[in-house]
């Protein structure tokens, strides 16, 4: 083909000087969608003198920019062959009012008291509901960052739960008598760990018909595939799928949620999924912001939903007073205009007389609303916005919950009313009186709003935490068997976390007693008492002594000493560290033997002595001090203890590193439970960067989050024992 100078090739330019365009993109050029998300008309931004001036909107210039993305929508529906019959369906429709949907961490406390063994479902809905307005729907999280420690998949996450998978079914069952809806995430990436033994499309639709689930979240997904769908389709318990990124336009016909993950700008853009399917319900997420402003503006301007996501893998990035206040009234108008919401004749960008205020128009029927946002610092007042006249139309203030008196401007009606800084409006135009159910909300607004956005604090606050107390032992004169001498002595203790997420964020990782917040690095020098450490593990021979004398047997047994065998251990496995033993487990077996568990700073004492070594061995790795990786997808059992003698620290502690993780510390905050594990395990699924990272260096330190004992409990955890010395 002849190339131009420019080396475009020439039958393509001459398609572009008529005007055509490449297949799969719209003809008109001008506001073609930047992702997920579709462009203003350039008036509706300032633009100062060296980026060519301002120039203000004009009825031209918004009748333009509509006419434009209607008719790219129009020829993308075309193009994709759109299909919307999911939306149409029964089992689906709750989406299209599902606006306030937080990512729950099964973790949370509010949600489980390991104390009683029961899921505490109303009192986590409670707090929402007293905080920010309640919620629609819940995204329950069991997996990811925890998935990795041993080969549970996804789904063995979740029958993991207490309960296993008739808990499960009870505690979605509370969400469900609550009016909440309940999704459980699938993750891609889990490749490394347990095959299912069954493809996962029909996995996943067994397991959610199983626990009664609503929906699937797809983590990290450009879109669930559809394969999903028709898998829970053929078992009868059709799904909604929500993946985490934007899928193909085509994919919308079974994906009806998506996640939108937004970069935000001073006006907002329009929902590129919304648009081409007003009932396609998004939830914007913006797990790291601090200020939900952005995303609770685009959220009802767009009329979509907004994931109130706070318990971010443990770290807490609470919603400020003022933010969920604005989530409150947000939801309270959308819930109460959901029907509004998913109109065919949605108009973005209304009109309207003041700069920075947005609007959008829902037409339903014979009446309208407008969604207002007005992305000023300031209070706007007066008049803003105009309507045709209409004989007999009556304009409400619904946010304020009040009615307007229009002022007629030849053709038009101009209406008047204040918008806050930062805040939220909302008009409705109803020929004659206004619906039972609209003069109910716009009393609860009306109350609602006697306090002004303003007033409440934005200040944003991290959680602090506490270590919980470890009780000294008896103090030991001389050395207990199977014990080695810890001295003692000056220690800068110096570690890390290694959490995939939340770089060095106040509130990431833990808070040591001398720091006044939660972070990754930390560094304190320290003056270390004498103490005894077991030189290995604790052994299965070890604790089966344990069982024999006590008849131990915890309140929750699932997954407890799973790989025993009628009440013991395989043979052979005498010497080999005890697993499937969960904290309350490690401590019970200490009090017995008359020590406890080390502090993390005990631990990385032994391994590391003065002289700050990486590795309990020294400064360099070796292979012949650990046990070989197992990057199966089926774990084979730990080594015995005494398997890699050059694996020594200074002091003489062995199987540190390497075999399985050993219980250190607690730390707790009003949410979450968490536990530090030193000394990393043999087992490293393969196929993923987001299974649970290994620790092998001395100054590197794991956190697993804590829920109940039986999900806690990992074929590649153990702990060994410390004493207290003279």
């Amino acid at each position: 083909m002849k190339m131009l100078r420019n080396s475009q090739p020439l039958a393509v330019s001459l398609l572009l000087s008529v005007g055509l365009a490449f297949p799969g993109m719209a003809q008109d050029f001008r506001y073609q969608p930047q992702g997920q998300q579709i462009p203003p008309a350039a008036c509706l931004t300032y633009h100062f003198p060296w980026e060519g001036g301002y120039t203000p909107c004009t009825d031209k210039s918004h009748e333009d920019w509509l006419k434009a993305v209607t008719q790219w929508r129009t020829e993308r529906r075309i193009r994709i062959g759109y299909n919307a019959e999911r939306y149409e369906a029964p089992a689906q429709m709750w989406t299209q009012s599902s606006f306030i949907q937080p990512q729950m961490m099964v973790h949370d406390r509010y949600f489980y008291d390991p104390a009683t063994g029961r899921y505490t479902v109303d009192r986590y809905l409670d707090d929402l509901e007293k905080r920010y307005g309640g919620i629609d729907a819940v995204l329950v999280w069991a997996t990811y960052p925890n998935m990795g420690i041993d080969d549970r998949n996804q789904q063995d996450m979740v029958r993991s739960m207490p309960g296993g998978v008739e808990g499960v079914r009870q505690m979605v069952a509370d969400f469900h008598r609550r009016g909440v809806r309940v999704l459980f995430p699938i993750m891609m990436w889990d490749q490394g760990t347990r095959d299912p033994g069954m493809d996962w499309p029909l996995a996943t639709a067994n397991l959610m018909k199983d626990v009664d689930a609503d929906g699937v979240n797809g983590d990290t997904q450009d879109g669930v595939p559809l394969a999903f769908s028709l898998a829970a389709e053929k078992v009868g318990h059709p799904l909604a799928f929500e993946p985490e990124n934007g899928p193909s336009d085509e994919a919308l016909a079974w994906n009806v949620l998506t996640w939108g993950q937004y970069k935000f700008q001073f006006a907002p853009t329009v929902d590129r999924y919304r648009w081409l399917e007003p009932r396609h319900q998004v939830n914007i997420q913006g797990r790291w912001n601090r200020d939900k402003t952005d995303d609770l503006q685009y959220a009802f301007f767009n009329g979509e939903g907004w994931e109130s996501w706070e318990n971010v893998w443990g770290i807490w990035n609470g919603i400020t007073p003022r933010d969920a206040e604005a989530t409150r009234r947000v939801a309270a108008m959308e819930r109460g205009t959901a029907p509004f919401l998913v109109s065919q004749r949605w108009e973005p960008f209304y009109p309207m007389h003041i700069f920075g205020v947005f609007a959008s128009r829902w037409p339903l029927e014979d009446q309208t609303i407008w969604t207002i946002v007005n992305r000023n610092e300031y209070d706007v007042h007066g008049q803003q916005m105009s309507v045709s006249v209409k004989q007999g139309m009556r304009y409400f203030d619904m946010y304020h919950g009040e009615e307007l008196t229009p002022q007629q401007e030849g053709e038009n009606v101009v209406l008047s009313f204040t918008t806050e800084a930062h805040g939220y409006g909302m008009i409705l135009a109803t020929p004659g009186a206004p619906s039972d159910a609209m003069r109910q909300l716009m009393s609860r607004m009306k109350e609602m709003t006697k306090t002004e956005l303003p007033s409440f604090s934005h200040e944003w606050k991290t959680l602090p935490q506490q270590l919980v107390e470890i009780a000294p032992t008896q103090l030991a004169s001389s050395e207990p068997k199977g014990m080695v001498k810890i001295p003692g002595g000056n220690f800068v203790f110096k570690v890390e976390g290694i959490e995939i997420e939340g770089s060095n964020d106040v509130g990431v990782d833990v808070q040591f007693p001398w720091e006044d917040a939660p972070r990754r690095f930390h560094e304190h020098p320290m003056q270390i008492k004498p103490f005894y450490m077991d030189k290995y593990s604790v052994t299965n021979a070890e604790f089966k002594e344990f069982l024999d004398a006590t008849h131990y047997r915890p309140k929750d047994t699932q997954n407890f000493l799973k790989d025993w065998i009628n009440g013991s251990y395989p043979a052979g496995w005498d010497k080999k560290p005890v697993t499937w033993v969960s904290l309350e487990d490690a401590r019970a077996y200490a009090k017995w033997a008359g020590k406890r568990l080390p502090h993390e700073w005990e631990w990385q004492f032994a391994a590391q002595g003065t002289d700050g070594r990486v590795y309990p061995w020294g400064n360099a790795w070796n292979a012949s001090a650990v046990p070989i990786s197992d990057k199966g997808r089926t774990m084979r059992s730990p080594e015995n203890v005494d398997a890699h003698p050059s694996g020594a620290s200074p002091f003489g502690v062995m199987d540190l590193v390497g075999n399985v993780w050993q219980w250190t510390d607690e730390y707790v905050d009003e949410h979450t439970r968490a536990s530090i594990l030193r000394g990393g395990s043999y087992y490293q699924p393969q196929g993923s960067i987001w299974y649970f990272p290994q620790a092998y260096k001395n100054d590197n330190h794991g956190k697993l989050l804590l829920m109940a004992p039986g999900y806690d409990r990992s074929g590649a955890l153990g702990f060994r024992c410390v004493k207290d010395a003279e």
